[in-house]
């Protein structure tokens, strides 16, 4: 699936089989950023604009940012059980969401498994087949107010964006709302949660964007580096529990949802609290809330929560 967009109507869903490499997978980023390299082709090939060359119309560049992010596997399937070799079979459907946005759902089953039809949104939030991962992204397109600032990021359209003949998302699908609830209460996972129990007292964290790591190509922080830098501090908090670096490898994530609210200028400090919840009765089965703020100002850049396993 090439970045040049096909006519608008010509395809309803995106589908191909594809061979995870090395560059896929490891890390706490790699298939993230996988997964959102999906969804920015997809948009590509289902709204008539390359998203990678996409302009405003007075020329400024519009980039497709991720604002609300979400995971969901099962025992059977998990996105960091996916390795090298493994081959999977893809999915993608874009919703219609107005001028500004849009919402993109994948469905990736193991090579031969995929239970086939179109991809809707009751299968998700309703009927989510077995031996399936599912990656939800909400995203909007922005532009930059000042060329030498990351701070200040502007809603916008570009020229050619195609979204009125994409399905409509139902109106109760809360995908929204989630993300503004999350932003008001400073995290997605509410306090007290019903069964679940602190694992240990809030933990900060201090953490200095790396110029090296944690920038892409435009210079604004990448999307998938909040997800590595939200799990060296949950690794941090791990290691002060007496766990392994090993075990924080061989970790479990069901599922995680990130929403993002901001960027950051390249000698930003972050400030990154994390909630460790166990449940009282399943052993092993916790819940990570994390919260990333810029030190200096305190503005909430982005939340995560990840529901995870320890390893067996």
């Amino acid at each position: 699936m090439g970045n040049r967009p096909v006519p608008v109507g010509a395809r309803r869903d995106v589908r191909r089989r594809v061979r995870i490499t090395t560059s896929m997978c490891g890390g706490s980023a790699a298939i993230y950023a996988q997964f959102g390299d999906w969804t920015w082709a997809a948009v590509s090939e289902l709204c008539g604009v390359d998203v990678y060359s996409a302009r405003t119309p007075g020329g400024a560049p519009a980039y497709l940012s991720f604002y609300h992010y979400e995971v969901r596997g099962d025992e059977t399937i998990t996105p960091r059980g996916l390795t090298f070799g493994d081959v999977v079979d893809l999915t993608s459907q874009c919703f219609d969401l107005g001028s500004e946005s849009v919402l993109t759902l994948h469905r990736v089953a193991r090579a031969g498994t995929d239970p086939g039809g179109p991809l809707t949104a009751r299968e998700y939030l309703e009927d989510p087949r077995p031996g399936c991962l599912y990656v939800l992204n909400l995203n909007r397109w922005i532009t930059r107010d000042r060329p030498d600032s990351n701070e200040n990021l502007l809603v916008s359209s570009p020229v050619g964006f195609a979204h009125q003949h994409l399905p409509r998302p139902p109106a109760s699908w809360p995908v929204r709302a989630a993300a503004r609830q999350a932003r008001n209460q400073g995290g997605f996972v509410p306090d007290p949660v019903p069964g679940y129990v602190p694992a240990a007292p809030p933990f900060e964290f201090g953490y200095d964007l790396d110029p090296v790591r944690d920038f892409n190509g435009v210079g604004l922080v990448y999307f998938a580096a909040y997800f590595a830098i939200a799990d060296t501090a949950l690794a941090a908090l791990w290691r002060s529990l007496g766990r392994t670096n090993r075990q924080f490898l061989h970790r479990r994530v069901l599922g995680q949802r990130i929403a993002y609210f901001g960027n950051a200028d390249t000698d930003a400090r972050l400030t990154i609290t994390v909630r460790l919840l166990r449940h009282e009765k399943e052993a092993g089965d916790e819940i990570a809330d994390i919260a990333i703020r810029e030190a200096g100002t305190g503005r909430l850049l982005a939340v995560t929560a990840v529901d995870l396993r320890e390893p067996e």
